[in-house]
C-alpha cells in the first residue's frame, strides 16, 4: 500500500490535483511543491509493517518444537499490525475521495510514450498473426524505440509496414479500462455494505 500511495502522488503529480493533507507552507525552499503530508505518513506506516512481517518471519524457526519464544512479538505484532493496516486504509480511503483527477493531463502523459504503452499488445498481435515471437519482438523493439527517439507515434510507425495488424484495435485504450466500470461497481457494493 505504501509503494502504491507513494508512487500515485510522486510519479502522477501533474495528473492528480490536490490530496488531502496540504498545509499552508509546504516547503521551505520550493513554495511550489505539495507535501502529500499523508500520503507519506502511509509509506512510513508501511515500512512498520514490514518490520513486523520480518519478526513473523523470524518465529517460524523455533528450537526443536513449538515452544513459547515466538509468543511475546506475536503479542505485540498481530493487533498491532491489524489496527496500522486499518488505520492505513482509513486514510488511503480518505485520499482517494478527495482526489481530483485531471483526465487530461492523463492522456497527456500517456502521450509522451508516443505510443509505447501499445508495444506488449502490438508484440501479442504479431505473434497471433503467426510471426515468431523473437521476430515480432524484434520489430515491436525497434519501432518503439525509433518513435521514443523520434516522437513519431509507434501507431504511424507500423501503420508505414505491411503488417497486417489490426491498428485500431490494437491501439485502443479502452483495453485498458473496459473493466473499470465494473470494478467501481463492486467497490461502491462493498462501500455500501460498511
Amino acid at each position: 500500500m505504501g509503494c502504491c500511495v507513494c508512487h500515485c502522488i510522486t510519479s502522477l503529480e501533474l495528473a492528480l490535483g490536490p490530496v488531502i493533507g496540504q498545509r499552508p507552507t509546504s516547503s521551505s525552499a520550493m513554495p511550489h511543491k505539495r507535501n502529500p503530508i499523508t500520503t507519506e505518513r502511509i509509506t512510513g506506516l508501511a515500512r512498520v509493517l514490514r518490520g513486523y512481517a520480518s519478526a513473523a518471519a523470524e518465529n517460524v524457526a523455533l528450537w526443536h518444537e513449538r515452544d513459547i519464544s515466538h509468543s511475546g512479538a506475536e503479542r505485540v505484532i498481530l493487533p498491532d499490525s491489524l489496527i496500522l493496516i486499518d488505520y492505513m486504509q482509513h486514510l488511503a480511503i480518505r485520499i482517494a475521495r478527495g482526489m481530483v483527477v485531471h483526465e487530461d493531463r492523463m492522456l497527456s502523459n500517456l502521450d509522451l510514450t508516443c505510443g509505447a504503452l501499445f508495444s506488449q499488445r502490438v508484440l501479442l498481435a504479431l505473434v497471433d498473426s503467426g510471426l515468431q515471437r523473437d521476430d515480432a519482438y524484434r520489430i515491436v523493439q525497434e519501432s518503439a524505440q525509433r518513435a521514443w527517439d523520434t516522437s513519431t507515434p509507434l501507431r504511424d510507425l507500423l501503420g508505414e509496414r505491411d503488417l497486417g495488424l489490426d491498428l485500431d484495435a490494437i491501439f485502443d485504450l479502452g483495453a485498458y479500462t473496459h473493466h473499470a466500470n465494473e470494478i467501481v461497481d463492486r467497490l461502491n457494493v462493498l462501500q455500501a455494505q460498511g
